[in-house]
């Protein structure tokens, strides 16, 4: 029997006031919370204040392996996710060779489970490669564990393709997962078509790449019955048709990334490709779309997008860089410095954003409440004092963020799986 004692710790009452608690976890699950707890426990844990929650869940990351280990591997990149508070994530099928048959999807789940020190769920493609138009072996892929079924990184660009997934999906029981990006109005763009990419001379890309294509698998959601779940959401047209969608009772959900709440086209300070993803930053009216979808339940959850890649290629122009940004060391805390701190959101509705609304949309086998008898995957974080964010601090193999020199709060200071500490601050 192993047990660790966490002292003097902080937990979001149902009224989102914070109370003192200790929690006293034997064999990987919670076994007492109360104000003190004074019992003998093979470690202790001083939390001096620090406020624990449930481990939080990223259902969008890249951990690049197999194909790519130069930019992040699963070990690097479960290791960063520790440090940024999550204990379970979803990883994307953007590999080489991509999850599109059980083989591949079996030797990549083991990977997982044998390097990462989270729980990993891991995507299978919804066509071979990413791009093919026949579709992938959907049930035996589920049965095989698949978590969801994307393309992410591309758009689907056939509608039969699309809605031939969402039947096989509708008996298998998995959601759909969209990557928006209807290729023939891409314009060969590497940011937003508007202000910024007009004053820069950029190639711009139409907003329309995004929200045309999410007007054409919606009427596909509305005919098969598919759970639905937008990726990356960032257009005011998006949120719009999204508001529209639940409101007519279809089975849709959509993630917002803390890049497309926090920024937009007007930070973009020059040819930086720090700034460059996919999908773009957007335009100011875009970003209050977002923002306000989120508040009022159109957007369900906070999901990272974390898109390591290798320095030499971010030190490049706009038009010859890869499209991405690091998030999930920094995620909540950006969460938490720009939206708790400035009084827009509550810590309450942080955690429904990045624990309760994916693990439920997603039915994901990870705890949403810090009770007795919950398996004890848990957050410390330390929300008094400022951290300034460097990239010789991160854990992942990426350094590509904007948000490199910003001070925030909210820095990880231990993170437990199953009762077993992955993750201490140094």
């Amino acid at each position: 029997m192993s047990s660790i004692l966490i002292k003097n710790a902080q937990l979001v009452a149902q009224d989102n006031d914070l109370i003192a608690q200790d929690v006293l976890i034997v064999d990987g699950k919670i076994a007492q919370i109360d104000v003190t707890i004074d019992t003998e426990a093979d470690e202790v844990l001083e939390a001096a204040g620090a406020l624990l929650t449930p481990g939080l869940v990223d259902v969008h990351v890249h951990f690049r392996e197999p194909g790519f280990e130069y930019k992040e591997t699963i070990a690097t990149g479960s290791k960063a996710a520790a440090r940024g508070g999550f204990t379970t994530v979803a990883a994307m099928p953007n590999l080489n060779p991509t999850p599109s048959n059980v083989e591949t999807f079996k030797m990549i789940q083991h990977k997982n489970e044998t390097d990462g020190v989270i729980n990993i769920e891991q995507y299978a493609t919804i066509s071979e490669g990413l791009t093919a138009v026949e579709v992938d072996d959907i049930k035996a892929l589920a049965e095989a564990g698949a978590v969801a079924f994307t393309n992410d990184g591309k758009g689907v660009q056939s509608a039969g393709t699309m809605l031939a997934a969402m039947k096989l999906a509708v008996a298998a029981g998995k959601p759909i997962v969209t990557h928006l990006e209807d290729e023939s109005l891409m314009n060969g763009g590497v940011m937003n078509l508007g202000v910024r990419s007009a004053a820069l001379g950029l190639p711009g890309i139409d907003p329309l790449a995004e929200s045309s294509q999410l007007a054409r698998d919606l009427v596909m959601v509305n005919a098969t019955g598919v759970q639905y779940h937008v990726a990356h959401i960032s257009t005011k047209e998006s949120v719009t048709l999204v508001r529209l969608a639940k409101q007519l009772g279809l089975n849709v959900s959509a993630e917002v990334s803390p890049h497309h709440l926090l920024l937009d086209e007007s930070d973009i300070d020059g040819d930086n490709a720090l700034f460059k993803m996919n999908p773009p930053l957007r335009a100011p009216e875009d970003r209050a779309a977002v923002i306000a979808g989120l508040l009022d339940g159109t957007i369900d959850m906070v999901a990272t997008d974390h898109a390591p890649h290798a320095v030499e290629e971010k030190e490049r122009s706009f038009l010859g860089a890869a499209m991405g940004i690091v998030g999930i060391e920094t995620s909540f805390q950006l969460i938490y410095t720009h939206f708790v701190r400035s009084g827009i959101a509550t810590l309450a509705q942080v955690l429904t954003w990045m624990v309760e609304n994916p693990v439920k949309t997603f039915d994901l086998q990870a705890p949403t409440t810090i009770a007795v008898g919950e398996v004890a995957d848990l957050a410390l974080f330390d929300l008094e004092n400022a951290h300034v964010i460097t990239a010789e601090k991160f854990v992942s193999k990426g350094r590509n963020t904007p948000f490199l020199g910003e001070t925030i709060y909210g820095q990880t200071v231990a993170t437990l799986v199953a009762g077993e500490v992955v993750y201490r601050q140094a």
